[in-house]
């Protein structure tokens, strides 16, 4: 059997997709990494692919706005292609500045604006699963980092109440053990009712600020060393895998 491919796109800012990349072979899955501008020119088609991602990093130096000019690219030139893509039964993500940019290009709702603070802000979160997705099966609660300046999600009460009715929340920002930790507050950003992440087309398309690709190996939590600590009092062997492995897991398992 064939492995589930995905496609990451890349250039003009976008800085996370080799670590994305990895995530997806980590968890059983096949990516490529291929320049948005080989896809408009017709050097590369997504028939090939069933999972796309549009990883982190500062598209176009955010100059107009985060996510807003590569959002233009998509929508001027491959509109019609990604929506074949997702009129099939297959998967999208948008991490952080993916995020910006699927909501600016209409395939995710609400809109993403600056972080109260006014400061671009680094720390770890907890977020609870308040919707309901095949990137989501099996994660109630999980713990990712942030690295973001524009993170707000914002959104008329229309928007929301039928974010809230269709279980189109990916993930709420929680007080949980890592904010405990460091002692910071849960909501990082203001976010209205506490959203991390949103989801659209059946919850097949999911958007979320935090990057779980970034959390795939144990040894990246910022608190290993103190887990790591307990595991060897109770005689328990070291994990190796992140929790935000399970996310590109759950995608790749789809198609399995």
């Amino acid at each position: 059997m064939k492995k589930p491919k995905a496609i990451i796109f890349s250039g003009y800012g976008l800085n996370c997709e080799e670590e994305t990349k990895l995530a997806f072979e980590r968890a059983g899955g096949e990516a490529d990494i291929v320049h948005v501008n080989d896809l408009v020119d017709g050097l590369v088609s997504l028939r090939r692919y069933q999972i796309l991602a549009v990883p982190g990093g500062f598209s176009y130096g955010d100059d107009t706005g985060s996510g807003k000019a590569y959002a233009h690219k998509i929508k001027n030139h491959l509109a019609e292609e990604i929506e074949k893509f997702f009129a099939a039964d297959k998967l999208g993500m948008g991490i952080c500045n993916g995020f910006q940019i699927l909501t600016n290009a209409g395939l995710l709702p609400g809109a993403l604006t600056y972080n109260d603070s006014a400061r671009y802000t680094v720390r770890w979160v907890d977020l609870e699963v308040a919707g309901e997705s095949p990137w989501l099966k099996g994660i109630r609660r999980i713990t990712l980092p942030i690295a973001h300046g524009e993170g707000k999600f914002v959104g008329s009460k229309e928007l929301l109440d039928g974010l809230e009715k269709g279980k189109a929340i990916a993930f709420r920002y929680v007080k949980g053990d890592i904010c405990a930790w460091q002692e910071l507050p849960a909501n990082p950003n203001g976010s209205l009712r506490d959203i991390a992440g949103v989801l659209a087309r059946g919850g097949r398309i999911l958007g979320l600020m935090p990057h779980p690709e970034r959390a795939q190996v144990f040894t990246q939590l910022p608190h290993w060393t103190t887990l790591r600590e307990g595991c060897v009092r109770e005689g328990k062997p070291l994990p190796k895998e992140g929790p935000g492995l399970q996310i590109f897991k759950n995608a790749v398992a789809y198609f399995k």
